[in-house]
């Protein structure tokens, strides 16, 4: 009896300690979740229910799980602009997230509804470099660390400088139009790789063993002092960078630190393309992959029935006819799929922009190509679609400025061509074309607006109403007021201009007003031509 109680006894022992030996392998590797550039597009490609049930079936499975987000979630689509983004607020609270940034879209409903968002969240926001610059204070905290398989892990938030411009300038002035909110932004990039070092360092001296960066930073078409490549290449410390902002989908790409280290740098794209994995193993070692929908489970019909509930919220008014496409209206290429309004025209900037030249009756038009979002399918479309293709609500606006300063708003557009710029102008009214074998002379100042041109002109062969443009005469420009009067994309260049309109309509609206009231409630064959009517030229 005695032998067989020690049999028993030895049989357990040593099945307990193969239990723990198993949980403790399970809980050495660390599962990093990440998502970035949601855009409100909860129910896009993989969708956040997939993702709510692979975070859960990790767990059960004994993994370690962290789920993190680098950025613009709230804005993007009519769920987000009609609840000013309470609704996705909800649907990631329903999922819960452990770390999560501000994207520059995160500012869109203005700063005072940024702070109302924030109480909401049951996870807040960080940012090492998002500074209140009246008190020198940061607004946030830095960073967070978190213990998870054993280990003490920092993840740390930045925030692109480019945020000044991109989003609404005004909501970081005073009433004066002075900056009082600040992103370590300089002309050099010193102050935003020094802030980010400094929460590194820190969270080091408190015990992370690891660090990663959850940046809405990007790298193609990104500010290159502020992209994530300069930002590792700038620094000591970082484990990894989950990037952000340029809605690029890369899983290991990397950048060799200050000490001569490789620092891997993912990003899942935009819309839910893919969800992020960042597994690091017990040894430090790390693999990186993005998930599918063939990879994902079956949505979470917890979460299915939370986005239910948002969108029934809104249901009257986006179920609404506007009008009828006689063929796609398109914000990039149908055989590709590849985005072009924000390098090259296509039939969404014309129609647009001679939505806001009809109504705003002005000479011209410009259209910034980044608030142009989706396509507009053929057949009959509702208020819905229209607040999908146009989500930010941009208010109208027209200006009387002088020739020269169209010139500079066209240049400042064609800067990053080839590659993509949010600023780049679809326009009405007008013709140009640019020359792409000339290098950009266009120079910036710390906070990404247009100071001026220093050398040759990208720009040519400008016309308006089929003449020559005349630098020195005056004409009337329709458009929004976050590139006429706000600054947006760095348009300063119209700062002060004489303001004709100011804030009449959003833009879902003026089109609404132009499909209807211009076009008998039909967009026509003049827009068959995806790729737009030739009115901006590129020489390769």
């Amino acid at each position: 009896m005695k032998h067989r109680f020690q049999r028993f006894f030895s049989f357990v022992l040593a099945a307990v300690f193969t239990l723990a030996l198993s949980a403790s392998a399970l809980a050495a590797d660390v599962v990093i979740l990440h998502t970035n550039d949601i855009h409100c597009g909860v129910s896009d490609n993989v969708g956040v229910a997939r993702l709510s049930q692979y975070k859960k079936d990790l767990k059960k499975a004994g993994a370690a799980v962290l789920l993190v987000d680098a950025g613009d979630a709230v804005q993007g689509a009519p769920i987000g602009k009609l609840s000013t983004g309470e609704s996705i607020v909800n649907i990631m609270n329903a999922i819960g997230y452990d770390f999560l940034i501000p994207g520059n879209h995160e500012f869109d409903y203005g700063m005072p509804r940024f702070f109302e968002l924030l109480k909401k969240q049951k996870t807040p926001y960080f940012s090492c470099n998002f500074t209140d610059l009246r008190t020198g204070n940061l607004v946030l905290s830095p960073y967070k660390i978190v213990s998870a398989g054993g280990h003490k892990i920092a993840f740390v938030g930045v925030t692109t400088p480019e945020t000044l411009a991109t989003s609404t300038p005004k909501y970081f002035q005073d009433e004066k139009g002075k900056f009082i909110y600040g992103f370590s932004e300089d002309e050099s990039g010193k102050k935003i790789y020094a802030a980010i070092q400094k929460a590194v360092d820190t969270a080091k001296k408190e015990g992370a063993e690891y660090v990663f960066v959850v940046g809405h930073l990007g790298m193609d078409g990104s500010i290159p002092r502020w992209s994530s490549t300069t930002i590792a290449e700038n620094t000591r410390g970082v484990t990894a960078i989950i990037d952000g902002h340029s809605h690029e989908k890369y899983e290991n790409r990397s950048a060799k630190n200050l000490d001569g280290k490789e620092v891997l740098i993912t990003q899942t794209g935009t819309k839910m393309q893919t969800v992020g994995k960042l597994v690091l193993h017990d040894d430090g070692t790390m693999t990186s992959t993005l998930e599918t929908v063939e990879t994902l489970p079956a949505p979470d019909p917890k979460i299915l029935k939370v986005i239910e509930k948002e969108n029934k919220k809104f249901e009257p008014i986006l179920n609404r006819p506007v009008g009828e496409a006689l063929a796609d209206i398109r914000d990039g290429d149908p055989a590709t799929g590849v985005r072009r309004v924000r390098n090259g025209e296509t039939n969404m900037g014309d129609l647009v922009a001679d939505a806001f030249r009809a109504v705003l009756h002005t000479d011209v038009s410009i259209v910034n190509g980044g608030s142009l979002r989706n396509t507009i399918k053929k057949g009959v479309f509702t208020y819905q679609d229209l607040l999908t293709a146009f989500p930010f609500g941009n208010m109208s606006a027209a200006v009387e400025v002088t020739g020269q300063t169209i010139l500079d708003a066209l240049e400042l557009g064609a800067m990053n061509y080839p590659e993509e710029n949010g600023g780049f102008l679809q326009v009405s009214g007008m013709s140009y074309t640019i020359d792409a074998t000339v290098p950009s002379t266009v120079e910036l100042d710390a906070h990404g607006s247009f100071v001026g041109v220093k050398g040759d002109r990208r720009v040519k062969d400008v016309t308006i109403g089929g003449k020559p443009i005349d630098p020195a005469k005056m004409y009337t420009v329709g458009g929004t007021t976050y590139v006429l009067k706000d600054g947006g994309n760095g348009m300063v260049m119209f700062k002060g201009a004489k303001l004709i309109d100011d804030g009449s309509m959003t833009d879902a609206d003026m089109i609404m007003e132009f499909v209807q009231n211009h076009k008998n409630a039909k967009i026509g064959e003049e827009y068959a031509d995806w790729k737009g009517q030739g009115r901006i030229k590129i020489i390769e």
